[in-house]
């Protein structure tokens, strides 16, 4: 990964203020942010930044491009655990075990920012709170794993598709990479498949009969979902796990940071 300077678009700077926002940090904790985000690593497309199986003592910022969380089974095939989008933080829980649990690649070209673990730890102890909220988030990711089980375990491949369509829909909705009902989709159906533990030949003839019946339509990697809630209803699709109680509602119940007392707009990211 090639390091540089973490001031390339806007679209990283407006992540990193809605990251911030996210995190309800207050102002002695957002300057750490920054310095955590002095320095971003370039990713190249297919690019592994975590290995099954190696030592990794490392968290990652995601700032631009998307990756995933997958693991190679005996036979070759792969199972993908979850599709990763800037804004997320990547590397737990493999940080925590002596060798990682699963692989870590990019789909996209990306940047991310890594966090040695030890820096964490001493977070913990010098700024508690801020600690508190990066667990959080680690929290919410194992809430959306979670639903994840169930989605493969107990829904047919119809249902799945349109539940993992839906998903991305909500989650890139959330950093500003989609509109109400369509987004781009950057990388192959067997992606798909290997996410939802399905062959090509299912998904496609599953894809074609969602476009036939005027669900969603996919062409030139663009996603568009026609009627979004008769697509939920065919999924049973609820966001509620993709929606946690705000941190600082958790932290000091009633009470707002500093920083989000007044208006949003005063978060300075420079």
């Amino acid at each position: 990964m090639q390091a540089l300077p973490v001031v390339q678009s806007g679209a990283t700077v407006a992540l990193i203020r809605k990251l911030a926002i996210r995190l309800a940090l207050t102002p002695d904790e957002l300057p750490i942010l920054q310095s955590i985000f002095s320095v971003a690593r370039s990713v190249r497309r297919h690019q592994d930044i975590v290995t099954e199986g190696k030592r990794n003592r490392v968290i990652f910022f995601v700032l631009e491009g998307l990756l995933i969380h997958y693991r190679i089974m005996r036979d070759g095939q792969r199972q993908v655990i979850n599709i990763v989008v800037p804004g997320d933080i990547v590397g737990a829980p493999s940080c925590f075990f002596d060798g990682a649990l699963y692989s870590v690649r990019s789909l996209t070209n990306s940047v991310v920012i890594a966090w040695p673990l030890e820096e964490l730890f001493n977070l913990s102890g010098m700024q508690s709170q801020l600690a508190t909220k990066i667990f959080w988030s680690f929290c919410c990711d194992a809430a959306m794993s979670a639903e994840h089980v169930v989605v493969v375990g107990r829904r047919s491949a119809r249902e799945r598709i349109a539940h993992f369509l839906l998903e991305l829909l909500i989650r890139l909705q959330g950093i500003g990479l989609a509109d109400e009902r369509s987004y781009r989709l950057p990388f192959s159906q067997d992606v798909i498949c290997d996410a939802l533990g399905l062959s090509l030949a299912y998904v496609n003839r599953e894809l074609r009969r969602l476009a036939q019946d005027g669900l969603v339509i996919i062409s030139d990697h663009k996603v568009e979902i026609n009627d979004v809630e008769a697509l939920s209803a065919l999924a049973d699709f609820e966001d509620h796990y993709l929606r946690p109680t705000p941190i600082d509602e958790l932290i000091a119940p009633g009470i707002a940071p500093p920083i989000l007392a007044g208006s949003r707009r005063d978060i300075s990211i420079r």
